[in-house]
């Protein structure tokens, strides 16, 4: 279903980020409450009303009238835009094909206007693929559904945190995103590396000031293959891209193969303020070749603060690096911190950007 129209209950401010609420029974309506609790300028949310205020009434009775007075922003003070379409009723913590369709429903709107020029950018409560699929919507992802609508085959799934120990700022970036892990060989080709290296190359430049950045590559079997022991696409094909890549962009330091189980120490180490950056400083950025190689180390450090970028589109996207926990939907006790920092981070973003002549030329999005 193509969403073409919706109601606005205020005015749309421009220049500003629209902010899909994701699924409606998740904890999408709760954290947008939380995040915008204390400021809610320039930020239209997409979602319904209803579910809103369902969610702040019942987190009320659970949590007391003086919490989300506190905590959470009340619906009726916030910018929504509802879609036309009613999809059923909506029971917090239960998916289903009605809450997979609204879902797609908010995203589907917030891109239209975001194209249109309306908005700098999307930030997205997260959805289930499940729903959506019920809903009949076949889509990986949100990712794909933004890469989609927007025209662009050439985006990339990054993810970017600070520490909030040592101010150092963690920024990973997938090769390969949502397929199973029997197809990531196969799909892995020189080609693809290369899109994904251009890709993060560019926005380390444009985004964070960066010309001239160090990358860690991670290989892609046991100990990078251990000489062709454990695998031969390090000896086959990685290692003569990183060459070739390395004559490509003689700025940059590539460094890899590098054995998936240490790549991660380093990054770990400056998270943690383990070691002096000063002396052993780690990576600008990371180079992971499959979800659950960049994914599991990324959420054990940053689970409540990363935010996934899609570098690529048009324009901003950014989403909480978490999922829909649907087992405390509407219970109070979700915690806001990574939606707060995809705001932040889209609004620093968007900053950047009216510093550049062309806006395009960067770009930044994404909840896998």
């Amino acid at each position: 279903m193509t969403i073409t129209s919706a109601k606005a209950t205020s005015v749309i401010p421009s220049s500003s980020l629209a902010l899909a609420i994701g699924d409606p029974a998740g904890i999408g309506p709760e954290v947008v409450l939380k995040a915008l609790a204390n400021e809610s300028d320039g930020i239209t949310v997409f979602g319904d009303r209803h579910t809103l205020l369902q969610t702040y009434r019942q987190i009320e009775q659970s949590q007391g009238t003086a919490y989300v007075q506190k905590h959470l922003a009340h619906p009726d003070r916030l910018n929504v835009i509802e879609p036309q379409k009613k999809f059923g009723d909506v029971r917090l913590g239960t998916p289903s094909a009605h809450t997979g369709a609204a879902s797609f429903a908010y995203l589907e709107m917030a891109i239209a206007q975001t194209l249109t020029g309306n908005y700098t950018g999307i930030v997205t409560g997260p959805i289930a693929k499940s729903a959506w699929k019920a809903a009949g919507h076949l889509y990986p992802g949100q990712t794909e559904l933004l890469a989609e609508k927007a025209g662009v085959s050439r985006f990339g799934m990054m993810f970017v945190a600070t520490s909030p120990f040592t101010q150092w700022q963690l920024r990973a970036l997938l090769t390969t995103t949502h397929i199973p892990l029997a197809q990531v060989s196969c799909s892995l080709t020189p080609e693809l590396m290369t899109l994904k290296l251009d890709l993060l190359i560019e926005t380390l430049r444009d985004l964070f000031g960066i010309d001239s950045p160090s990358i860690a590559i991670a290989g892609l079997n046991p100990h990078s293959g251990e000489q062709g022991q454990l695998g031969t696409e390090e000896i086959d094909w990685i290692m003569p891209w990183l060459k070739r890549m390395r004559d490509r962009y003689p700025q940059a330091n590539l460094e890899g193969p590098i054995p998936p189980d240490t790549m991660w120490v380093r990054p770990g180490q400056a998270w943690f303020g383990q070691m002096p950056l000063q002396d052993r400083s780690p990576h600008d950025a990371y180079l992971a070749l499959y979800h659950d190689q960049g994914l599991i180390p990324v959420k054990l450090m940053a689970f409540d603060r990363a935010v996934n970028t899609t570098i690529g589109l048009p324009f901003i996207r950014t989403s909480p690096d978490h999922g829909t926990a649907f087992d405390i939907a509407g219970k109070g006790i979700a915690d806001a911190t990574s939606m707060k920092a995809a705001i932040a981070l889209a609004q620093l973003i968007a900053t950047t950007a009216s510093r550049k002549a062309s806006p395009a030329q960067f770009t930044s999005s994404g909840c896998p």
